[in-house]
């Protein structure tokens, strides 16, 4: 086990944020994160994995542990699918790829979004109709205080909008250490309700669309509006998308006749946070290195050398804004460190 000290977090969080890890340890073992748990004298662990969904706001005072596990185990399959094991220190997307190239159905909807396998089940990620609660059959997780493995059902993990118990009641106490997923070998269930994916095929000519052909649509609209993480610092969608009562909607409409809304339960709508954002006017402003997509509203940027606060100040600025004028709270996606 070697611990390095002072380490850059520049290279692993996708806003490009230059801040330093006191204390530094790459996870490729269980001993090794069990070892680590158990040394004394060092600081609270801080779990690092794809740095996808964070926003680092100042330097980091704990035993940042970045995980960096590997492997994919297929545990059963017959005719209809496939039950597979999968560690979290994988690429999401490059899962999602090779699944694809396997014949499996079920995560083509998720593609390309970024981070690792570990950190899908803490954030329930989601796209196009598709939730990771949709796919995962159970995760395995390492207590931090114990080093004991823990098997969480689907159900045990309970799951909402890019929401689990891993940000809440169990904030900070586990480790994914994988994920189990079952996926269809035939009969898919192919999610093409969006639009945007239905336009694309259309235009492609594909009437009966394969898991690869939504895959290949999904892909194709996200680069089209979402900045690569590789080019430019972002961290995807920074904010949540708000659910308000279908009451206070319809009075919104009155002042805003073209508001989009999405029906959930219980008398309620989803409003989509970036149409709320770009009505406001900050689709591409800049404060300083820090700024909103010129595409998508939803996405903040780090145009080169900003700091966490920079960007942190400029969503509070956003928050207060929607707040203002719509009487909305929006809530960050991320995860504010």
């Amino acid at each position: 086990m070697e611990i390095e000290h002072g380490v850059s977090l520049k290279p692993y969080n996708t806003f490009g944020i230059d801040v330093a890890a006191s204390h530094f340890l790459k996870v490729d073992s269980l001993e090794t994160l069990r070892t680590a748990l158990k040394a004394p004298g060092l600081p609270p662990p801080f779990l690092l994995s794809g740095g996808s969904n964070i926003l680092l706001t100042g330097p980091v005072e704990a035993l940042v542990l970045l995980m960096d596990t590997r492997g994919k185990e297929i545990l059963s399959e017959d005719a209809d699918g496939v039950t597979l094991r999968v560690m979290g220190g994988e690429n999401w997307h490059e899962l999602v790829l090779w699944s694809l190239e396997m014949g499996y159905g079920g995560l083509e909807n998720l593609a390309l979004i970024p981070g690792k396998t570990g950190t899908a089940p803490i954030q329930n990620i989601g796209a196009y109709g598709v939730e990771l609660k949709d796919v995962m059959h159970s995760c395995e997780a390492v207590d931090l205080s114990t080093g004991a493995l823990k098997t969480f059902t689907r159900e045990a993990c309970g799951f909402g909008y890019r929401d689990s118990i891993f940000k809440r009641e169990a904030r900070g106490r586990y480790a994914i250490w994988s994920v189990t997923f079952r996926l269809t070998r035939r009969n898919h269930r192919i999610r093409d309700g969006y639009g945007a994916i239905r336009e694309y095929l259309g235009q492609e000519g594909v009437t009966q669309p394969t898991p690869a052909d939504i895959a290949r649509a999904v892909m194709h609209i996200r680069r089209s509006k979402l900045p690569d993480p590789a080019v430019l610092g972002n961290s995807g969608s920074f904010f949540k998308n708000p659910v308000i009562p279908e009451s206070q909607y319809r009075e919104l409409q009155t002042r805003f006749p073209d508001m989009p809304a999405y029906p959930q339960e219980g008398q309620t709508v989803k409003v989509p946070a970036g149409w709320l954002i770009d009505t406001l006017g900050f689709k591409g402003t800049r404060c300083g290195a820090a700024g909103v997509h010129d595409k998508q509203a939803l996405v903040l940027v780090n145009h080169g050398g900003a700091t966490g606060q920079e960007i942190l100040d400029l969503a509070r600025e956003i928050q207060d804004a929607v707040a203002r004028n719509f009487g909305i709270a929006i809530e960050p996606e991320v995860n504010i460190i």
